[in-house]
């Protein structure tokens, strides 16, 4: 069987919803709770690449901690990726990985089609 890797933020009603929709789905996952400083800049490069998004890509742009960064639009991704290791809160969520591949689980119907092409 499967496993899953869920980074998780508990508050987060959509990801409270991932985590759910795997438990009623009968997969086996574990929990990362990402905000506790789990990411180092390698770690979160390699979740990067098995979801195949950029880090412009997974910025949460509505957070305080992104609209108060003054050269916020002309930040290279090796300068978003380290803001995003700085301010975890900025990374979205939930990220469901299994193997070397992955989805950003937002929508929710991202996580049913990465589930059923895996």
């Amino acid at each position: 069987m499967k496993k899953y890797t869920v980074y998780h933020n508990p508050r987060c009603r959509k990801s409270r919803e991932v985590v759910k929709f795997l438990e009623e789905a009968c997969h086996s996952y574990e929990v990362v709770q990402y905000l506790d400083g789990f990411f180092t800049k390698e770690s979160l490069q390699e979740v990067l690449n098995n979801i195949r998004l950029k880090p412009s890509e997974i910025v949460r742009k509505n957070e305080s901690e992104w609209k108060n960064i003054l050269n916020r639009n002309t930040l290279n991704e090796a300068e978003i990726l380290e803001l995003l290791i700085k301010y975890p809160r900025l990374i979205e969520r939930p990220i469901v990985i299994s193997g070397n591949k992955g989805v950003l689980a937002r929508p929710i119907e991202n996580l049913a089609l990465f589930l059923k092409a895996n």
